[in-house]
């Protein structure tokens, strides 16, 4: 059974999600900064880093991304879904967002396909190394509850 979460669990995710972006953000700003500068908000400040509102709007989408989770993912508000469709709409739900804040907050040229392409490679690569971790984090915590109930059957208390 899961402990009931907190908001502080809540705004650990948060902030877990937001140094995630921040640092690549700001590894890409000193790879790519100086010549994306001028082309898009996000390397305004070129190799030097992300400004202040580029930061503030990306844990605004970390809080939308984590609150979007929370509905997908637990019980709270859909019962009976399964988790491969849960998913795809929490995916959904990120994209959509995203393309709100690139839209609304100019974080490059709409009307072009090389950073929409960009956008969405890197989308994809983000979501397989979440994937990838998770799925080893998964599999590390089954092992330690298994090696548990082991310990607990050898003890004869199971």
């Amino acid at each position: 059974m899961e402990k009931k979460k907190t908001i502080f669990d809540y705004a650990a995710q948060v902030l877990t999600v937001f140094g995630f972006t921040m640092l690549t953000l700001n590894l890409f700003c000193r790879m790519f900064g100086d010549s994306a500068q001028g082309f898009s908000a996000i390397f305004e400040l070129g190799s030097q880093g992300i400004s202040t509102p580029i930061a503030f709007q990306f844990l605004c989408i970390s809080a939308l991304i984590v609150g979007s989770r929370f509905v997908f993912f637990t019980d709270m508000f859909i019962k009976k879904m399964a988790i491969w469709l849960r998913t795809v709409c929490l995916l959904t739900m990120a994209i959509f967002v995203i393309v709100i804040f690139i839209i609304v907050f100019r974080w490059f040229p709409v009307n072009q396909w090389q950073p929409w392409a960009l956008f969405f490679g890197c989308f994809v690569i983000c979501f397989i190394g979440s994937y990838l971790v998770m799925s080893l984090k998964e599999k590390l915590e089954n092992k330690q509850l298994e090696e548990a109930l082991q310990r607990l059957k050898e003890s004869g208390e199971a």
